[in-house]
């Protein structure tokens, strides 16, 4: 993507169609910034401002070109990591002529974030950056605006970057290093055949699926012979997946509901009625606030000798603890409400709420940061689809930042990926 200059298709995007002021604050971040990328192997190309001459920073490695610095400074002042993000989105800074190179370049400050601010400095971070808004920690009042902001936005958009299964979480390569747009089918139905392995799916399984995506799990878990209760918040998630079962001839099998989660727990028919149940990246979209209910949930509705598979994003503990509050870029564009656990978050959850305790622990991080390369690859490839969908310019820089954005958390071991199983303490 090249640089481009503001245009009236900002005015759609509120936050983005004034440029902050510069003042003391801009100068800091610049400082700060300078700082930073001077000892990283990246390259940033300063542009010439004012009376700032042109300069190049950074020991050698993914270049950017920050095609307005005082735009990206004040931005960054303003909103820290939101700002920077929006400066992308406004074409203040791009990647040049390698798309790849975004991505290479956030994985190279995603493994040094935690010396990015000087530790001093670090000590500021809960006077300086933004909350999350009382919306997005997850309450019943809000969660389905919350997760249609993002799964409602248009079936044919996600058709246009996802594989034929339209499963959007991440794939289980057998060989994630040579991974190619070929291997996604089989990769995404080996992930989704080993939760069901761990879950004990079978012939007369009564599964519950919690977080439903276009329904590709719950298809196969009917080919198995299982009666699958799946059940999402996405109004066009469930239309979708219903037609998808119905064209597998598995409506017999699948009942795909409009429910929240929390609605089970309320429910006495729901006790003990699901020998098995699976939720895959569902559990990043709860909150923290509300991790409890979701595992007691869990533990409500699952039958003596059940087992529960999750697939979940997940950070380092540390972490997750110091920025479990924080409003970030993903959270205000991408997914509201949006929430990392971290690996012991869960158990820590799981044991003081429930009966359930964690028997596995699979990672595959590794194998995200290639099923979002590849996502990416394909959502450039389609760009004049996505215009035509309705989409604007804006909009695909966004896509296009939070698929390499993410790309760079799972390559740099910033964030991680797992399959979790669970089973009772007493089985």
């Amino acid at each position: 993507m090249t640089a481009t200059t503001q245009t009236p298709a900002l005015l759609s995007w509120p936050d983005l169609a004034t440029v902050p002021p510069s003042g003391p604050g801009a100068r800091i971040a610049r400082r700060l910034f300078r700082s930073a990328v001077r000892r990283l192997d990246v390259t940033v190309h300063l542009a010439a401002t004012g009376t700032r001459p042109a300069e190049t920073l950074g020991r050698g490695g993914p270049a950017i070109h920050v095609h307005r610095p005082d735009e990206l400074f004040a931005r960054l002042a303003k909103d820290q990591l939101i700002g920077f993000g929006e400066a992308y989105m406004t074409g203040a800074w791009d990647e040049g002529d390698d798309p790849a190179a975004l991505g290479d370049f956030l994985t190279v400050l995603a493994a040094d974030v935690d010396r990015l601010i000087p530790r001093s400095l670090q000590r500021l971070r809960g006077v300086v950056v933004h909350r999350l808004p009382r919306s997005h920690h997850g309450a019943r009042a809000t969660t389905q605006e919350n997760v249609a902001h993002h799964y409602d936005l248009s079936n044919d958009l996600f058709a246009l970057f996802l594989d034929p299964t339209m499963t959007y979480s991440s794939a289980l390569f057998s060989d994630p290093a040579h991974a190619t747009a070929a291997d996604l089918v089989p990769a995404q139905h080996r992930k989704i055949d080993r939760l069901l392995d761990q879950a004990g799916v079978g012939a007369g399984t009564r599964l519950l699926e919690i977080g439903t995506g276009w329904g590709e799990l719950a298809v196969r878990a009917a080919a198995r012979g299982a009666t699958v209760r799946s059940i999402t918040l996405s109004v066009e998630q469930q239309h979708l997946a219903q037609q998808r079962i119905a064209d597998a001839g598995l409506s017999h099998l699948v009942e795909v509901e409009l429910c929240d989660y929390r609605a089970l727990l309320d429910d006495p028919a729901s006790a003990a009625a699901y020998d098995a149940v699976v939720s895959v990246e569902m559990i990043e979209a709860v909150g923290h606030r509300y991790w409890p209910t979701y595992f007691r949930t869990l533990d409500h509705v699952l039958a003596p000798g059940g087992r529960v598979a999750i697939q979940a994003i997940t950070m380092p503990h540390d972490r997750m603890v110091a920025t479990r509050d924080t409003h970030t870029f993903i959270t205000k564009y991408i997914f509201p409400g949006g929430a990392l656990p971290s690996v012991r978050a869960i158990e820590e959850t799981a044991a003081r709420n429930t009966g359930l305790r964690v028997v596995d622990r699979f990672a595959m991080g590794h194998h995200y940061a290639q099923t979002l390369r590849l996502w990416d690859e394909a959502f450039r490839g389609a760009a004049d689809r996505v215009r035509a969908l309705g989409f604007d310019e804006t909009f695909l820089r966004m896509w296009h930042l939070y698929l390499e954005y993410s790309r760079a958390g799972f390559a740099s071991g910033y964030i991680d990926d797992h399959q979790i199983t669970l089973t009772r303490e007493d089985r």
